[in-house]
C-alpha cells in the first residue's frame, strides 16, 4: 500500500502544483474512498501533511513579501482557538467511533461542495467583491470580521481538513478587496500553516494520524508539486479547475449523503 500512497501523493501534488488548490479537498476523500482509511484518521493525517507541505509555500511567499502578517494574526486569533475547541468536542464528547466518522464524513462532504463552488465561481466572486469594495475601510470592523472568518475556517478545517485554500482565499478577497492577489494567496498559505499544524497535532494526540501513511504521501507529493509548478504554464488552468470542481461535487455529495 505504501507505493500506492506515494503515487497518490504525487498525483495530488501534481494537481496542487498546476492549479494551486486541491490538496486537502482531494487527499482526504482519496484516503477515505480509495484506501478505506477511517475518516477521522484521514483528516488527521492530511492536516499534518498540509502543515508540512504549506510551510515551504509560506516561506517562499514571505521571501517575496507576499504575506500580510497582521491579517494572518487576526485569522489565527480566530482559527486556532476554534480548532482547539472543535478537537475537544470531537474527541471527548463523541466517544463512539461510528458517530465520529459520520460527523467527519458529513463535514467533509459539505466542505468539498463549498470548495467546488469557490473554484467554479472564483473570478465572478472576486470581481463582485472588488465592485462592492467600500471607499473608506473601517479597520477595526474588518479585523473583527477577519477573526470571525478565522473561527469558521478553524472549525471547518479541523473537522474536514478542507477549506484553508479555496475558501480562505475567497473570504480574504471579500474582506480585503484592495489587497493584491499575490498577497492574498501568500497570506492564506501562511495562515494555513499554524491552523493545520494545531489541528493535526490535536488529532495525533487522540491517535488519529497514520504516521507511515503520512511519510509515504510526502515522498510522492513533494516531487509532484515541483513537477506541477514546472508545467503549470502549459496547461489551461480554467479547464483543470472546472474538472476539479466537478469531481469535488460528486465526491462531496457522496460523502455528505
Amino acid at each position: 500500500m505504501d507505493w500506492l500512497s506515494t503515487v497518490s501523493g504525487f498525483s495530488v501534488g501534481l494537481i496542487v502544483g498546476v492549479t494551486g488548490v486541491g490538496g486537502g479537498s482531494l487527499m482526504t476523500p482519496l484516503l477515505v474512498l480509495a484506501f478505506g482509511i477511517a475518516p477521522v484518521t484521514a483528516v488527521g493525517t492530511d492536516l499534518l501533511f498540509a502543515a508540512l507541505t504549506k510551510t515551504g509555500g509560506a516561506w517562499a511567499h514571505t521571501r517575496r513579501g507576499n504575506v500580510d502578517w497582521r491579517v494572518v494574526g487576526w485569522l489565527a486569533a480566530g482559527s486556532v482557538p476554534a480548532s482547539a475547541a472543535t478537537l475537544v468536542l470531537l474527541h471527548l464528547f463523541v466517544p463512539h467511533p461510528e458517530k465520529l466518522s459520520a460527523i467527519v464524513s458529513v463535514g467533509l462532504g459539505v466542505a468539498l461542495l463549498l470548495t467546488a463552488c469557490a473554484l467554479v465561481f472564483r473570478e465572478e466572486l472576486h470581481a463582485w467583491a472588488a465592485r462592492r469594495a467600500p471607499v473608506s475601510v473601517d479597520r477595526r470592523l474588518t479585523s473583527r470580521r477577519t477573526l470571525i472568518v478565522g473561527a469558521i475556517l478553524g472549525t471547518l478545517v479541523t473537522v474536514s481538513s478542507v477549506g484553508a485554500g479555496a475558501l480562505g482565499v475567497t473570504a480574504l478577497f471579500f474582506l480585503y478587496p484592495g489587497l493584491a492577489a499575490a498577497r492574498i494567496v501568500g497570506t492564506d498559505i501562511a495562515h494555513a500553516v499554524p491552523l493545520t499544524l494545531v489541528a493535526g497535532l490535536g488529532h495525533a494526540a487522540a491517535g488519529a494520524v497514520d504516521w507511515r501513511l503520512l511519510l509515504a504521501l510526502l515522498l510522492g507529493s513533494l516531487p509532484g508539486i515541483w513537477v506541477g509548478s514546472t508545467i503549470s504554464h502549459r496547461i489551461p488552468e480554467r479547464f483543470l479547475r472546472t474538472a476539479l470542481a466537478a469531481m469535488l461535487v460528486l465526491i462531496g455529495a457522496k460523502l455528505a449523503l
